[in-house]
C-alpha cells in the first residue's frame, strides 16, 4: 500500500482495508496531524493543570473572558442539516456488521455509529467499522449469519441517519504514525470516515455527521472546528457540510456550553446530555475534595438530583436559545426474558423520557432496538408532527454555578452492595473490552466505557476519602477492595484465571495512588 511521505501504518492491512485507507484519507490524516496535533497535546496539558488547580482548592465557574458571547443575543447555529431535523429517538451502538444493520433498521431517526465508548480501538475494529459504514451507505452490507438468519437493510428512506462518534482527544492511534509520532484517534476516525463513506453520504443528500465526545472546553471545540475547515477545504466540499453534536459529558464543559456552540456554529447540530460520562467527570474533577463531592452508589444518582437537574435544564435552554437541538441521555436498559424485570425497567425508562420531553429536549437515546418504540412514542406525545421543539426557549431557566456544583445535596448512601456492583461491572467490562467488545450486556444494562469509568472511579474515590459503608459499617480499604474483587470474580462464569488481565487492569485504575485519567489508556497499552 502506498502511503504519504512521513506516514507509517504499523497495523495489519487486512482484506479490503485499502477501501478506507485510501490515499486521500491517509493524506488527510497527515495534514490534520501536522496542523493540529501540537494544539491537541497543549489542550490535554491544560486539562491536567485544571485538575491540579481543583485539587488545590479551586473551583469551576462560567468564564469571565467569554461573557460577551453568552450575553450577545444575536448569534445562532446553522439550521438543521438534511436528516437531522427530527431526532426524537436515536439509537447508539458499535459499528460491527450486525449492529450496523439492526441500528439502521431500528426505526430510530438517527444512529450514533460508535467508534468510542461502545467500541474498542483494536486496529481491526478501527478499520472494520469504517468498512461496515461504507458498505451500509453503498447497500452492500447484507449477509446471512451462520445460524441461517438473514440481515438486510430496509429501503433508504426508512433508515436511521448515520452520526459517527470518533474517539476523544485523549486517545492516541498507535497504529498510524506521522513523522514518527502516534496520531490522534479522534482525527484518524474522523478522516477515514469523512474521506470515504462521508463523501458517499453527501451524494445521498445528507453529509458527514459526527458526535464529539469528552471535550472539556470551547478551545477543544475550536480545534474540532478547525479540523472540519481543513477537511472540507482539502476535499473540496462546502464549508458547513460537516455537522457535529457535542456531548456535554464533562464537568468543565457544563460551564462552557454556549461557547462550545459558538465555536462550532456553522457546523453545529446541537448538544447532548451525556449523563454517564458526566457523573464520571464529576468524580474525576473533585476526587480528592472529600464529602462535598462524594457521590453515593451509582444507581442512586438519578437525573432528578439537584446538580444533574441543573445540568440538563441549562443544556436545553442554552441550545434552544441558539437554535440548536438538545438531545437527552442514554436509556441503558436492554429487554430481558424476565417479564417482571421488563415491566419495572420500561416504567423507569418511560418516566425518564417523559421528563426529558416535557423539559424541552428534542429527542433522546436508547441502547437497544427494543426501546426505540417507547422512546419515539413518548416524544411524539409531546412533539406531535413537529420535528423538534427548538422554538421552546425555556426562558424560565436560570442556572447558577453553585447549582451545577451542588453535589453535596445528592441523596443516597455508599453501600457494600454498590461497591460489589462497581467491582463486578468494572471487571466484566474490562474482560470484554480487552477481548474486543466495547458494548456489553451486564445485569440487564448495556454497559460501555462510560459506565465502567464510573464504577472504577467510585471505588477510587471511596478508597481515598476514608468512606464507611452504610449497610455494613466497614471502611473501604485496599484490603476490602482486594477481598471484594476476588469474591466477585469467583461468582462470574468461567475460570477465574480468564479474568486475570481484567483484574490487574481494574486494580491499576481503581486503587493506585495516582488516578488514571481514563481506564482505556492503560487498557489500550495492553492491546497489540
Amino acid at each position: 500500500m502506498d502511503t504519504p511521505d512521513g506516514l507509517t501504518i504499523t497495523g495489519d492491512i487486512g482484506p479490503r482495508a485499502e477501501e478506507v485507507l485510501t490515499p486521500q484519507a491517509l493524506e488527510l490524516i497527515a495534514l490534520l496531524h501536522r496542523e493540529l496535533d501540537d494544539r491537541r497535546l497543549e489542550l490535554l496539558e491544560a486539562r491536567r493543570r485544571r485538575v491540579a488547580d481543583l485539587a488545590a482548592g479551586g473551583t469551576l465557574d462560567f468564564l469571565p473572558e467569554t461573557r460577551h458571547i453568552r450575553e450577545d443575543p444575536t448569534w445562532r447555529v446553522a439550521p438543521p442539516a438534511p436528516g437531522l431535523a427530527d431526532r426524537r429517538c436515536e439509537i447508539t451502538g458499535p459499528t460491527d456488521r450486525k449492529m450496523t444493520i439492526n441500528a439502521l433498521n431500528s426505526g430510530a431517526r438517527a444512529w450514533l455509529a460508535d467508534h468510542e465508548d461502545a467500541n474498542t480501538p483494536q486496529w481491526g475494529a478501527v478499520v472494520g467499522g469504517q468498512l461496515n459504514l461504507l458498505d451500509a451507505i453503498d447497500r452492500t452490507i447484507d449477509f446471512t449469519a451462520e445460524n441461517g438468519k438473514t440481515y438486510a437493510l430496509e429501503p433508504d428512506d426508512e433508515l436511521a441517519t448515520i452520526i459517527v462518534r470518533p474517539r476523544g482527544w485523549h486517545l492516541p492511534e498507535k497504529h498510524v504514525l506521522v513523522d514518527g509520532r502516534p496520531t490522534s484517534g479522534s482525527l484518524v476516525d474522523f478522516a477515514l470516515y469523512v474521506a470515504t463513506a462521508g463523501l458517499r453520504q453527501i451524494e445521498k443528500g445528507q453529509g458527514p455527521y459526527f458526535y464529539l465526545p469528552k471535550m472539556e472546553s470551547h478551545l477543544e471545540a475550536r480545534l474540532w472546528n478547525d479540523a472540519f475547515l481543513l477537511a472540507q477545504d482539502y476535499l473540496g466540499i462546502p464549508r458547513g457540510t460537516i455537522r457535529a453534536t457535542v456531548l456535554i459529558e464533562t464537568y468543565p464543559a457544563a460551564f462552557e456550553m454556549e461557547e462550545i456552540l459558538y465555536e462550532l456554529r456553522e457546523h453545529s447540530a446541537g448538544l447532548n446530555a451525556g449523563r454517564w460520562d458526566f457523573m464520571f467527570s464529576v468524580i474525576k474533577s473533585f476526587r480528592t475534595r472529600g464529602p462535598e463531592f462524594l457521590l453515593p452508589d451509582r444507581n442512586a444518582v438519578t437525573m432528578t438530583v439537584p446538580f444533574m437537574r441543573a445540568y440538563t435544564e441549562l443544556l436545553v435552554s442554552t441550545c434552544h436559545r441558539r437554535g440548536a437541538h438538545a438531545i437527552g441521555g442514554m436509556a441503558a436498559f436492554i429487554p430481558s426474558r424476565d417479564e417482571a424485570v421488563n415491566e419495572a425497567a420500561f416504567a423507569k425508562v418511560r418516566d425518564d423520557k417523559t421528563r426529558e420531553a416535557n423539559d424541552g429536549f428534542d429527542g433522546s437515546w436508547v441502547a437497544h432496538p427494543g426501546m426505540v418504540e417507547l422512546c419515539t412514542e413518548v416524544f411524539t406525545s409531546v412533539l406531535g408532527d413537529r420535528p423538534n421543539q427548538i422554538e421552546r426557549t425555556r426562558d424560565d431557566v436560570h442556572v447558577t454555578a453553585a447549582q451545577l456544583l451542588d453535589v453535596a445535596s445528592t441523596p443516597g448512601e455508599v453501600t457494600e452492595a454498590g461497591l460489589r456492583n462497581n467491582v463486578s461491572v468494572g471487571i466484566q467490562y474490562l474482560k470484554a473490552w480487552l477481548g474486543g467488545l466495547g458494548a456489553v450486556a451486564i445485569f440487564n444494562l448495556m454497559e460501555d466505557a462510560a459506565t465502567a469509568e464510573i464504577s472504577r472511579s467510585q471505588v477510587w474515590q471511596w478508597l481515598h476519602n476514608d468512606v464507611t459503608l452504610a449497610d455494613t459499617g466497614r471502611k473501604v480499604t485496599r484490603e476490602l477492595v482486594d477481598q471484594v474483587v476476588e469474591e466477585e470474580i469467583a461468582e462470574l462464569p468461567g475460570d477465574p484465571a480468564d479474568y486475570e488481565e481484567a483484574r490487574q487492569t481494574f486494580l491499576e485504575v481503581a486503587v493506585a495512588d495516582e488516578y488514571a485519567d481514563f481506564l482505556t489508556l492503560p487498557a489500550y497499552d495492553r492491546m497489540p
